[in-house]
């Protein structure tokens, strides 16, 4: 597989401030997508239930399109559950759900991004925030082996989240005895608050990385923020990067239009 570019689908209601280029009706932003280029998709669904596996299928096929990834982040936004909850209840509902988008994402021939239902350490001990992150992880990874697929984690910005900000550490976590099935999401708008230098921190991470969210400084789409894409890009041709860079950025001034930037910045670097 080569590089290539992914587009954001979100069935939230519309928010021009929400990072997602199309949405949030399903039929019109496939349609779309595939119909200014784009050769996969990336959907933020609000819940399960809008996860339909038959009518994702028929819209893949009738548009040619591939899906690259299914975001969790919805499991957090619409019922707060994370996998390090200090309720051990709400620990199994949040690996319950992403096990389930896992196998759903599968099915269409994509994968399953871990984010925001990771969640926050706060005042609790951190080693036993991390054993318990660790465990889930290595059940949710196993349920992703079975289905033949592998599994994204996201390191986050310190404003979202309190357990990894940086790829060093995310590596050096994942390394730690998980599979080799998880990988880690590399969201360049996150990297650009936590790393040092983004273009070494993806040769640092290497074959770890699995996925890409290709985005600009400021979450606007590449090209309309001050990131210098020209050593990123290196970066990632360095490490034989092989897989999907999903746009997920704000959809300004309008979804058509930010979508069609992204994928010609896309196009220009890689």
């Amino acid at each position: 597989m080569m590089i290539q570019p992914s587009v954001t689908i979100s069935l939230l209601p519309n928010n021009p401030r929400a990072p997602f280029l199309l949405g949030p009706n399903l039929a019109e932003a496939v349609a779309t997508a595939a119909e200014l280029g784009y050769p996969a998709l990336e959907l933020f669904p609000p819940n399960l239930d809008a996860i339909d596996v038959p009518v994702l299928k028929e819209l893949i096929q009738t548009h040619r399109i591939q899906l690259s990834t299914i975001g969790t982040g919805g499991g957090w936004v619409t019922q707060q559950l994370t996998l390090i909850d200090s309720d051990p209840t709400i620990r199994e509902r949040a690996k319950n759900y992403i096990a389930e988008v896992i196998r759903r994402a599968a099915e269409l021939g994509g994968s399953a991004i871990i984010g925001s239902m990771q969640g926050r350490c706060g005042t609790r001990d951190r080693r036993e925030c991390l054993d318990v992150l660790r465990d889930q992880l290595g059940d949710l990874a196993e349920v992703a082996a079975g289905c033949g697929r592998s599994l994204f984690y996201e390191p986050l910005n310190r404003y979202e989240t309190d357990l990894f900000n940086t790829l060093g550490d995310t590596a050096e976590f994942l390394n730690g005895g998980l599979p080799q099935n998880l990988k880690i999401l590399a969201d360049l708008f996150h990297m650009n608050i936590e790393e040092t230098c983004t273009a070494t921190a993806v040769r640092l991470a290497g074959s770890r990385i699995g996925h890409v969210h290709f985005v600009d400084s400021n979450r606007q789409v590449p090209g309309r923020g001050q990131t210098d894409f020209a050593p990123i890009a290196e970066a990632f041709r360095s490490i034989g990067y092989q897989g999907y860079m999903a746009v997920e950025a704000f959809p300004q001034p309008n979804q058509r239009e930010a979508a069609e930037t992204a994928l010609a910045s896309f196009r220009q670097w890689f």
